[in-house]
């Protein structure tokens, strides 16, 4: 008897038992979402997309900061400056000299007076000092300097673009108009003697101590991109307030009080910031693996919205302080 033909053995499935020989199949290429990369290659691609959220977010809240949220922090701070002073005449303890009413020296933006230009629509709360961080709360008064009502030269110094823009119309102010301005000794009033650019001759010192001006300060050129300072120079017309004595003189005050100059001070903020939004990030870039796009996003962009803000917020004490 003739035996059966051999049946062939059928062909070895894909992922068939070890022994079957047979043409390997090549891998397939990485998956698009990195399943498949190395973890160096993964971590890479973590990297750049956290350094990523934290470029967009840095520009963002530099956008925000000197445009709506700007102008919004410093409508808040007004609002809360103005309460502060208005408690402060009431109560006859605002502050008249380098010193407060505890005989300790003014912290830097504490309320010292109330500046109104009818001509203007300009109703401002003035805080000590000229820094950067301190004129995003409104104008500021430079503190080597006496206070406006007094004899000497008052300095106060604005934002021309950014946080309210308060003197964003200053060149516009026209010989004659007038100056009002509330301190702890009452009103003073200006009479406008002039507007100095650079170049412009000086006006005649104001020595004497019968006598008193009143100077504002703010930057010239384009939105944001500063081209130099103009002055706004006026004359009290009201009787000069005595003064305390002042334990410090004119030019005592740091690079950071001075005109279109920024605040050197807020680099430490700026980094600790910095490091929280990146670190924020990556933990964004790792959810996003792990969780989901959704998930993710859903409770990433709140945080790393305000993380950037602050961020933008910290860095901006850095640039010239009348932008």
């Amino acid at each position: 008897m003739t035996p059966p033909p051999a049946v062939p053995a059928p062909p070895a499935a894909h992922g068939g038992r070890a022994g079957h020989s047979g043409p390997a199949r090549p891998p397939g290429p990485p998956r698009p979402d990195g399943g498949s990369a190395p973890p160096a290659a993964r971590a890479g691609l973590a990297l750049t997309g956290a350094a990523l959220c934290v470029l967009a977010a840095v520009l963002l809240g530099f956008a925000a900061s000197l445009t709506v949220v700007g102008h919004l922090q410093h409508a808040r701070d007004q609002q809360v400056g103005y309460d502060d002073l208005r408690e402060q005449l009431a109560e006859g303890t605002a502050p008249v000299g380098q010193r407060g009413n505890d005989g300790k020296p003014l912290p830097l933006g504490a309320p010292v007076a109330l500046l109104d230009i009818p001509a203007l629509g300009v109703h401002e709360v003035v805080g000590e000092g000229t820094t950067s961080g301190v004129l995003m709360s409104g104008p500021g008064h430079r503190r080597d300097t006496p206070l406006p009502g007094q004899a000497g030269t008052a300095v106060i110094m604005g934002r021309q673009w950014g946080y309210g823009s308060p003197f964003g119309r200053l060149d516009t102010l026209a010989r004659g108009a007038t100056i009002e301005v509330m301190t702890g000794q009452g009103k003073a009033r200006y009479r406008v003697s002039g507007v100095r650019r650079a170049g412009d001759a000086l006006p005649a010192p104001s020595g004497g101590s019968d006598r008193g001006r009143l100077t504002l300060i703010t930057a010239t050129g384009a939105p944001y991109t500063p081209a130099g300072v103009l002055r706004v120079d006026a004359e009290l017309t009201t009787p000069v307030r005595p003064g305390p004595p002042r334990e410090r003189r004119n030019g005592w005050i740091g690079p950071a009080e001075e005109a279109l100059h920024g605040d050197n001070g807020a680099w430490p903020a700026v980094f600790l910031w910095t490091l929280g939004l990146f670190l924020a990030a990556l933990t964004a870039a790792w959810a996003h693996r792990v969780r989901g796009r959704w998930q993710t996003w859903l409770c990433a962009v709140p945080v790393l919205t305000v993380l950037g803000l602050a961020v933008a917020g910290a860095a901006t004490r850095l640039l010239p302080n009348l932008l």
